[in-house]
């Protein structure tokens, strides 16, 4: 697998740190997390837990691959080097596809953050206004990218440590305020309100609180000694697993009873609010704003790379390849940014109807990039024997924990099914697979046609 030379590394140790823990802290944990706390209760730390361990290992089995192969396609490009090339084309459409619904959802979030302070401001303006902001940021060099996303990501990694630190206080009675104790989660039906079921159920919003969590593979590219820097920042998931998502999500259900939780405004916002801590939840409320762009920022620059590396696996149009003097794919984000755009005008059109409809859709592209990732550490690690080469970093529980995670992803996808809000993409999932099966084959059939 050849290095990228299109690209320039200028992506610095301390960014690729940053990005990494804060490349999934968005609009899923800030503001989608309501709806999984509704469904288990107390018991959605235990949702995450659970989630969180297998995103772990999954992000071990694309760090190792990473690590040997550092390319901005990456999954893609292991996909179609490991498995094939029907593969890589699913898995390469798919992540791009991922990088377009994700961007469309963090605009609209933004809108609804908005709502906050001004709930008259129609929601297509703060999309517009974001959108520009990235698009022109990322048009400027990989290192504006990585400057400005370090600095998002440190801003919001400072206020959830804040937020866990003072719930702390809080719940100890460190406060002028008499201790609140354990009493929400012992309390209210305690800490299993909803049974197992209610864990189970809950496993697939809080998924969605990990998308985008591999958008890190993609920045290998352009990373400078990625051999080096890489391992130091996916060994960084798991303390990113135990320190703001399940961290985070103990100090929501410890200071408010859970079933004051609504899926219209972040918990987090909700629970300062209700313990009348007004002036921090305005500042929480910023932060989370940041944090949609941080998001939005990353998948703009994401799928740019997914798209050029499509183009130069001859899976995408040949004018996705080039680069600019600075190493930007300029074609390939103005168009990615094009059709994030269309955000806009669906918010203009459905203002208030299509966030829960866009975490649907992102939930069902999640599980396949996760499953080609795990399928296509296996069939690296097979290679790898063969070829007498033992890895660098090296996953551990292989090949259990491979199977392990297809199997969990596959249980998700039924779970799905049990869910009004959900019903529909888990129908959609394989539907969208065999229409990338199909224009697989409708595009090969015309390279044979050109050649003849």
């Amino acid at each position: 697998m050849e290095i990228d030379e299109g690209l320039q590394r200028k992506m610095k140790s301390r960014h690729l740190q940053m990005i990494a823990f804060g490349s999934s802290i968005g609009t899923g944990l800030f503001l989608g997390s309501g709806a999984a706390i509704q469904q288990a209760g107390p018991a959605v730390i235990l949702s995450f837990a659970i989630a969180g361990f297998v995103i772990y290992l999954m992000m071990r089995m694309l760090g190792e691959m990473a690590v040997e192969h550092p390319v901005s396609g990456s999954f893609s490009a292991y996909a179609r080097t490991y498995i094939g090339p029907l593969a890589g084309f699913i898995t390469g459409w798919n992540w791009w596809f991922t990088t377009i619904v994700v961007g469309m959802l963090e605009l609209t979030a933004a809108g609804t953050i908005m709502d906050f302070w001004y709930p008259d401001l129609p929601h297509w303006i703060t999309a517009l206004v974001t959108l520009v902001l990235v698009m022109v940021l990322n048009l400027v060099h990989v290192g504006a990218f990585a400057e400005t996303e370090f600095w998002l990501s440190f801003l919001k990694i400072a206020a959830l440590i804040l937020m866990i630190v003072v719930g702390i206080a809080i719940v100890l009675g460190m406060t002028p305020e008499p201790a609140l104790g354990l009493s929400n989660i012992t309390e209210h039906g305690g800490f299993f309100p909803m049974g197992t079921y209610g864990i189970l159920i809950s496993l697939v919003a809080v998924l969605f609180a990990f998308g985008g969590i591999e958008s890190i593979g993609t920045a290998a590219g352009e990373a400078e000694d990625p051999a080096e820097t890489l391992p130091r920042a996916i060994n960084s998931v798991i303390w990113r697993i135990l320190v703001f998502y399940i961290g985070g999500i103990s100090i929501i259900v410890l200071l408010s009873p859970w079933e004051h939780m609504d899926t219209a405004t972040s918990p987090f916002v909700r629970t300062l609010t209700t313990l009348g801590i007004t002036s921090a939840a305005t500042g929480l409320n910023i932060i989370i704003l940041v944090a949609a762009m941080s998001v939005f920022n990353t998948m703009t620059f994401s799928g740019s790379r997914m798209l050029r590396d499509l183009a130069l696996g001859g899976q995408a149009p040949n004018l996705f390849t080039a680069t600019n003097a600075k190493g930007v794919p300029v074609r390939a984000l103005l168009f990615n940014c094009l059709l994030m755009g269309s955000a806009v005008l669906l918010n203009y059109l459905f203002e208030g109807r299509i966030l829960i409809i866009l975490i649907a859709i992102i939930v069902g592209a999640e599980i396949i990039s996760w499953s080609s990732i795990v399928i296509s550490h296996l069939k690296f690690r097979k290679l790898m024997k063969t070829q007498g080469h033992e890895p660098s970093y090296r996953a551990p529980l292989y090949p259990l924990a491979n199977y392990f995670c297809l199997a969990f992803f596959a249980m998700i996808v039924v779970l799905m099914t049990r869910l009004a809000d959900y019903q529909q993409a888990a129908i959609a999932l394989p539907l969208w697979v065999l229409a990338l099966v199909a224009l697989w084959f409708v595009r090969k059939a015309a390279g044979r046609r050109a050649k003849a």
